[in-house]
């Protein structure tokens, strides 16, 4: 018997979650709203500021920074003299051109979404193979594989960290950029797995396997079917994965503080953010906007494939 809830408890619960869901997101508003604030108005205790200031935003992506600093008779001689070649010009802007205090945030974001993308997508391939013959094949020892794969969770990074980081200086990894970063793809592949497999091993489970029946007496290979037949069934979970991973390499910082820091020009964001954190330009409405800006890429990600997130696409994979 079905009982009907309680105005009373409907309207708690409403309150409830209303206050949940507040509490989860008033720190990313209050990360925008400093970010887009001027100096005097950083002790403004409103979210709306009373000046918006995108100023933060330009200098982080370079955005009309070439002639900021460049004098006015300077920028006259540029505009009056149209014979002047543009190395010409090039060379005279960067006269004037203060990299000192210049954040490189497009370097450090293509450092980090190669690096996240690639990692994500190499532990989406194996997991999916992993998956699919902990799911469906016979061999001797698969449970005692299955359950040592999330033995890896049992040890936190940091007491990884060293062993790790003496294993790659003596194989020589780290002596080169391309053998750093990848070391670097190895360990977040290597962290992403175990829940990789464990989420694709349970939805593979729940594919009939009548369906992968049927394309074997129609002669298609293992490869094949896992091709044909358990990737589009199982697209959903494939991309909740492959967030998952990326979401992982996008946010570490543990082991790219250690792995990276002989190397500046490979530093993701979130190196990139401790740097500008502790340098002499660290002032809040650059460090907000550049956290919201490191954020930004994850959030757009999840609001894109949403409802592709809720559901499988399995159903009605038997029908006639």
């Amino acid at each position: 018997m079905v009982t009907k809830r309680s105005p009373i408890r409907s309207i708690g619960f409403f309150i409830l979650i209303i206050f949940i869901v507040s509490f989860c997101i008033f720190p990313f508003f209050q990360m925008l709203s400093t970010s887009l604030k001027y100096q005097w108005d950083w002790g403004n205790p409103s979210l709306i500021p009373t000046q918006i200031n995108t100023e933060a935003y330009k200098e982080l992506l370079n955005v009309g920074q070439n002639l900021k600093n460049v004098p006015e008779s300077i920028l006259e001689l540029l505009e009056n003299t149209p014979d002047m070649t543009k190395a010409q010009r090039d060379t005279i802007l960067a006269k004037y051109r203060n990299s000192g205090d210049v954040f490189p945030f497009p370097k450090y974001f293509l450092n980090s979404l190669a690096l996240s993308g690639v990692a994500a997508l190499l532990s989406v391939f194996i997991a999916i193979l992993g998956a699919y013959s902990f799911s469906r094949l016979r061999f001797t020892g698969r449970s005692t594989v299955q359950r040592g794969v999330l033995f890896v969770y049992m040890f936190g990074g940091i007491l990884l960290l060293i062993p790790l980081y003496k294993v790659c200086v003596s194989l020589g990894f780290l002596s080169t950029k391309g053998g750093t970063f990848g070391a670097l793809l190895v360990i977040y592949m290597v962290q992403t797995l175990p829940v990789s497999l464990y989420m694709l091993g349970n939805f593979f489970r729940t594919i009939p396997f009548s369906i992968e029946e049927a394309a074997m007496i129609e002669g298609s290979s293992r490869l094949g079917t896992i091709w044909r037949i358990i990737i589009p069934l199982s697209i959903s979970a494939i991309i909740t994965v492959y967030i998952y991973s990326f979401m992982i390499a996008w946010n570490e910082y543990l082991f790219a503080s250690v792995f990276l820091k002989g190397y500046k020009d490979l530093y993701t964001l979130p190196m990139g953010l401790r740097a500008l954190f502790v340098s002499k330009n660290a002032v809040w409405d650059r460090i907000m906007a550049a956290s919201v800006l490191t954020a930004t890429p994850v959030i757009a990600l999840f609001m894109i494939i949403q409802k592709n997130l809720t559901g499988g696409l399995s159903e009605g994979g038997v029908k006639g």
